[in-house]
C-alpha cells in the first residue's frame, strides 16, 4: 500500500484516510487504518476487509481498526458496487456476482492500492470472495481468514434468506439498514436477496476453487449460524491445499467479528501475528 507522508503519519499517529476509487465502472468508497504509520516503510502485507452480502465499510464499525492495532498492519476496507456510499446498482446482480466481484473488482481494487502481498479478512459473501481470490492469484495472499463463507447453497441458507426478506417487508429493517446504504437500500438488499432465492443460483457451487488456496487460512463459524451449518466449515478446511484450522463458536450466528467479538480478536490477532514469523 502507499506510503502516508501525512503530518499524523510523521508524528506517528494512527491514521485513518477516506476517498474514492473506481474499479473501472464503478466508484467504490475506501477507508484505509494505518495504525503505527512509521512502520509502512518495512514491507509486509495489507489486511483485506470483505464484507458481507449486506454489508459496508460502517457495518464493521471498529473491529477492522481493532485487528490493525493488535497486528500492527495496515488495513483496507472498501464498499463493492451497490453497497453503502458506492454507486448503486443498474441492473440486477448476475449469479456470478460473486466471481465478478473476486475476478474482476477485487483485484483492480488491490493493483489502486499497490497491495500486492495481502492477507484477506472475508464475511459471509466477502469470505467467499476470498476463496476464489485466493484460489486464483496466490502469489498475491499470504494468508486468509473468512467467517460464515459458503461454498455452496444449503437448505438453511436459503430458509434464512427467506426470513429476512419476510423481515424487511414487515418491519423497520429497510429503515435501519439505510443508514448504512441510504439510496442504495433496497436495491442493495434486493439484489442480494434476488439471487440467493433465484432456482439458477440453487446449484451455485465454488468448491473447485478450493485446491487452489495454498495460503495458511482460519475458517470460522458460529455455531448458530442461521444461514450455514459446518458442513461449510468442513468442506473449505477439506478442499484447501494450504494450512487450515477450524474454528466453530458456540452460541454465536452469522456475524461472529460482533457476537464473540474478544475471542474472534483474539482468534484472528494469534492467527495473522504466526503468518508474520
Amino acid at each position: 500500500m502507499q506510503k502516508n507522508n501525512s503530518p499524523s503519519a510523521a508524528q506517528g499517529l494512527p491514521t485513518r484516510r477516506k476517498f474514492d476509487l473506481h474499479d473501472g465502472h464503478h466508484r467504490l468508497p475506501v477507508e484505509c487504518i494505518e495504525p503505527f504509520p512509521l512502520l509502512t516503510d518495512i514491507p509486509g502485507p495489507t489486511l483485506i476487509f470483505l464484507h458481507e452480502g449486506l454489508g459496508s465499510i460502517a457495518q464493521w464499525r471498529d473491529f477492522p481498526f481493532a485487528v490493525s492495532l493488535a497486528t500492527h498492519l495496515p488495513a483496507v476496507i472498501y464498499e463493492r458496487w451497490g453497497y453503502g456510499n458506492a454507486d448503486p446498482l443498474d441492473r440486477p446482480r448476475s449469479v456470478r456476482y460473486l466471481h465478478e466481484e473476486a475476478l474482476q473488482s477485487l483485484p483492480e481494487v488491490l493493483q489502486q492500492l499497490q497491495v500486492n502481498d495481502a492477507i484477506l479478512i472475508g464475511h459471509s459473501d466477502g469470505g467467499s470472495m476470498a476463496l476464489i481470490f485466493a484460489a486464483t492469484w496466490p502469489e498475491k495472499v499470504r494468508g486468509m481468514i473468512t467467517e460464515a463463507a459458503h461454498v455452496f447453497v444449503e437448505d438453511v441458507t436459503t430458509a434464512g434468506i427467506r426470513e429476512a426478506v419476510s423481515i424487511y417487508t414487515s418491519t423497520d429493517l429497510p429503515q435501519r439498514l439505510f443508514k448504512y446504504h441510504g439510496a442504495n437500500t433496497d436495491r442493495a438488499f434486493r439484489g442480494w436477496s434476488d439471487v440467493w432465492l433465484s432456482p439458477a443460483f440453487r446449484d451455485w457451487n465454488i468448491e473447485e476453487y478450493l485446491p487452489g488456496v495454498r495460503c495458511p487460512i482460519l475458517v470460522i463459524q458460529g455455531r448458530d449460524d442461521e444461514y450455514g451449518t459446518p458442513a461449510q466449515v468442513e468442506a473449505i478446511v477439506g478442499g484447501v491445499s494450504g494450512p487450515a484450522e477450524p474454528l466453530i463458536i458456540p452460541g454465536c450466528g452469522h456475524i461472529p467479528h460482533h457476537q464473540a467479538r474478544e475471542s474472534v480478536l483474539a482468534e484472528m490477532t494469534r492467527f495473522i501475528l504466526n503468518l508474520m514469523k
